[in-house]
């Protein structure tokens, strides 16, 4: 098979949970294991980094990796899920991996992989930590998918664990209350392994405490001097100074990235990079300056409160469950506009009436369905939409809406924001131009 073949036998034949849901889901580390042991347990020659949590997690993943690569390591990036290209989960010092790898990887274990019939998310875990043991990486950034004790990225023993915070996701499979949530998230804690908790959250902190001293292992809080983020101001590509215990004291913090929620996500990076520098690695000041600055262009990072154009003002972001929505909405609404247009789409798994809680209601709406099997139907947005008083219209397809959106606005004065979902992100042409124009330049 030729690369696009192989492709597309992985999306056919590998259940994919961002794309089916529930029958993708495997709730054990069996098959992952079977896959190590079949590929030659390359888990066990990497140094890694575990990165977990409800929101935030991508981010924190690229930063560190960002600011490794400053350092001069060779950084492997396992993240997910992708936009536009299934390579963009596995990065080395930003660039993906190569086409020739993923079919020599599928073309090789085949056979095998059609017994053990893993998932979409296990088989490329296996492949991304192949790859990173071939590629002799120096450290491997590795992202989890939905949880964290049965997620197959836990067969690692990393040298770090990080959980970014806690917030109500995916709860038929993780737990319907935040406690239980973290439980599973917990699951990554590993002894005598340092764990960095992004948010000190009520009814979590608890049961990260309790299942670090359990596993001997050393935990810190990243928001423990939250008071410091009072003058930091993302909006301005500005996050001001931040300081850390152990003297890490770091000034005019230059950061690409525009989302005010990214606030936690840096403070929770240095944390984690103080842990790293007590440990022996040889990371500086201007390394993490320089990551943090150069974390888009050094790992590929899109769809973060991205700005895809200046006329009209487009903004895409992949935040999609209730909290990281409630903070891309407050973010919107501290901006200056003529008109606020709102292209959205949602999976339908999504509880409509707390999202219709958080929804502004002084926007026009671009309802639509991206074109996967989980994508909800935009007459079941339309239905809760209209008794409530909301301007909009549906649409069949994420294009049509966006084009839509674009011909209804002010090219001066308005703003349009793309969101909802991961898959309607990845559908608008002008976020996959810029990734192409990036790449080639």
């Amino acid at each position: 098979m030729n690369y696009e073949e192989t492709v597309k036998w992985i999306f056919e034949k590998l259940p994919m949970y961002q794309r089916v849901g529930a029958p993708a889901y495997k709730a054990d580390l069996e098959n992952t294991h079977k896959l190590m042991n079949l590929t030659g347990n390359p888990h066990h020659d990497l140094k890694c980094i575990h990165v977990a949590g409800t929101n935030g997690k991508g981010s924190v993943a690229h930063m560190l990796a960002s600011i490794l690569q400053e350092t001069g390591f060779k950084v492997g990036l396992y993240t997910s899920p992708h936009l536009f290209d299934y390579r963009e989960r596995m990065r080395v010092n930003g660039q993906m991996i190569p086409e020739n790898f993923v079919t020599e990887f599928i073309g090789k274990y085949k056979d095998k992989i059609e017994t053990i019939e893993p998932s979409f998310f296990e088989i490329s875990v296996a492949m991304a930590l192949c790859w990173f043991k071939s590629e002799k990486v120096n450290i491997a950034i590795i992202e989890t998918g939905m949880g964290g004790r049965l997620d197959s990225t836990n067969v690692i023993t990393p040298v770090l664990s990080v959980i970014t915070n806690i917030s109500m996701d995916h709860t038929m499979f993780l737990g319907e209350t935040i406690k239980e949530i973290a439980i599973e998230k917990a699951g990554i804690i590993k002894p005598g392994v340092p764990v960095v908790i992004g948010e000190s959250q009520k009814g979590t902190l608890s049961v990260f405490k309790k299942a670090a001293a359990a596993k001997e292992s050393i935990l810190k809080q990243a928001d423990k001097k939250l008071y410091f983020l009072h003058n930091m101001a993302i909006s301005d590509c500005l996050c001001g100074n931040i300081l850390r215990e152990g003297e890490l004291y770091i000034k005019n913090i230059s950061c690409p990235l525009q989302g005010e929620y990214q606030k936690m996500n840096i403070l929770t990076v240095v944390e984690s990079v103080r842990i790293l520098r007590e440990a022996g690695m040889p990371i500086r000041k201007r390394h993490i300056r320089k990551g943090i600055k150069n974390v888009i262009k050094n790992t590929g990072l899109m769809g973060r409160w991205e700005f895809v154009s200046k006329s009209p003002r487009i903004i895409c972001d992949v935040g999609h469950n209730m909290a990281g929505l409630k903070l891309i909405f407050q973010q919107l609404g501290t901006m200056k506009y003529g008109k606020l247009h709102i292209v959205l789409g949602v999976n339908n798994d999504k509880n409509l009436d707390e999202l219709f809680e958080i929804l502004p209601q002084n926007a026009r709406y671009y309802f639509c369905k991206a074109s996967v099997p989980r994508a909800m139907d935009a007459n079941e947005l339309a239905i809760i939409a209209h008794p409530r008083g909301y301007e909009y219209a549906t649409y069949l397809s994420v294009l049509a809406a966006f084009e839509h959106a674009l011909q209804q606005a002010d090219h001066e004065s308005d703003i349009i924001f793309v969101g909802g979902s991961t898959f309607v992100v990845a559908e608008i042409p002008l976020l996959k131009n810029k990734l192409t124009n990036d790449v080639s330049g």
